[in-house]
């Protein structure tokens, strides 16, 4: 099982006490997002977790944990979101200066193939426009390029709920253009760019298709093959294998105005009441008469003999 924390919250950020306090207990609880009442219980022994994707804006707070991820046993690498818009676009991130910081040192602890940065969404308009993405994401890839050894980019996508004249649609001709200097610059640094849940117009200019929960690297990192599946609860540009997401929608404090994962700054504040380092449920408490349901999961450990 490769366990996913999280694409619906930043749990490294916000939660990361609650995360260990799981990993001794053995198990977490999650609600079903589509289904309420539905609560699940997945084991979390090391023994079927085969490895943790972490995904996170800003992992300051789990710096002091990973020795307790690697006593307890656990593989797991970083999908690190780090961009150069201002509190304008991300309101409730550190200093971006302290986050590259932070950035580094996480790889300096576990290895620069376990650190993918991520270069998304991509804004454009009047302030972000190409020349200031030109400039800022070389200036990332001096600060970076000895710290990573990918890049995946996305471009942003309009979900309805989004209400900001920030945000505009983005033409293919400035996705090629955007992917042309993109690609040429991260190879500079040593740097492969690829994309997330985009067209594959972008691979004739350098950029391959991302899989953001990556059967290659997991099992580079794990020393085994594995036996998984293409997500299909995906979108059908993603590239990503199946995982077991233990996040919750709105709960993340990042303030991002691009986000698909919180539905008003509202339910963010009353939810995180909710949050109890030492509970079960990353929000709230399994109702009297809420019934829990114990997932099937086993390690993804392909145990069929390869003959070279």
């Amino acid at each position: 099982m490769i366990l996913s924390a999280s694409r619906r919250t930043d749990i490294p950020a916000y939660y990361s006490e609650w995360l260990i306090n799981r990993l001794r207990a053995g198990f977490v609880l999650t609600r079903n997002p589509m289904n309420h009442a539905q609560v699940s219980k997945i084991l979390l022994s090391p023994d079927v977790v085969d490895c943790i994707v972490f995904w996170t804006k800003d992992p300051q707070n789990m710096l002091d944990k990973l020795d307790v991820l690697d006593e307890l046993g656990y593989r797991y690498y970083f999908q690190f979101t780090l961009t150069p818009y201002d509190k304008s676009v991300e309101k409730g991130l550190r200093d971006k200066e302290e986050i590259i910081k932070t950035f580094c040192e996480l790889s300096d602890r576990i290895g620069k193939d376990k650190v993918v940065w991520r270069y998304d969404p991509i804004i454009l308009n009047d302030k972000f426009d190409f020349d200031f993405h030109k400039e800022q994401f070389s200036r990332l890839c001096i600060k970076l390029g000895k710290y990573t050894r990918q890049c995946t980019i996305s471009f942003v996508d309009l979900y309805p709920k989004l209400k900001t004249d920030i945000l505009r649609e983005i033409s293919m001709d400035e996705m090629i253009e955007l992917g042309k200097m993109i690609s040429s610059t991260a190879k500079d640094f040593g740097i492969a760019a690829k994309a997330c849940c985009e067209k594959s117009f972008l691979y004739e200019y350098g950029i391959q298709q991302a899989s953001c929960i990556d059967k290659g690297l997991i099992e580079s990192i794990c020393g085994y093959s594995l036996d998984i599946k293409r997500d299909k609860n995906q979108r059908d540009s993603c590239g990503c294998y199946e995982s077991i997401d233990i996040g919750a929608y709105n709960t993340c404090r990042n303030g991002c105005i691009y986000c698909y994962a919180n539905y008003s700054d509202v339910y963010v504040v009353n939810n995180c009441k909710k949050h109890d380092p030492q509970g079960e449920l990353l929000i709230g408490r399994v109702g009297d008469n809420e019934k829990i349901t114990t997932r099937n999961v086993k390690t993804s450990k392909d145990g069929q003999m390869k003959l070279f």
